[in-house]
């Protein structure tokens, strides 16, 4: 299993963490998506690690921004 751990900008509500979690996902090899629009992040479990351009590229698709946390 791979975790990573991303700060997204713009969400504010439970609906905003709704979106972000349908669109991450539909990415291949995502287990779990936990998203917290109080701390603005979202934590992703996978069977294999994933690009960040994928869930990058999802977050922007639910109307938001996201950078990868170290």
């Amino acid at each position: 299993m791979s975790t990573s751990t991303y700060a997204v900008t713009g969400m504010t509500c439970g609906h905003c963490e709704l979106s972000v979690r349908e669109e991450v996902s539909e990415v291949a090899g995502v287990e779990d998506v936990e998203v917290s629009a109080k701390t603005g992040t979202l934590i992703v479990t996978s069977s294999r690690p994933v690009d960040d351009a994928q869930i990058l590229n999802a977050v922007d698709e639910a109307g938001y921004s996201a950078v990868r946390v170290a």
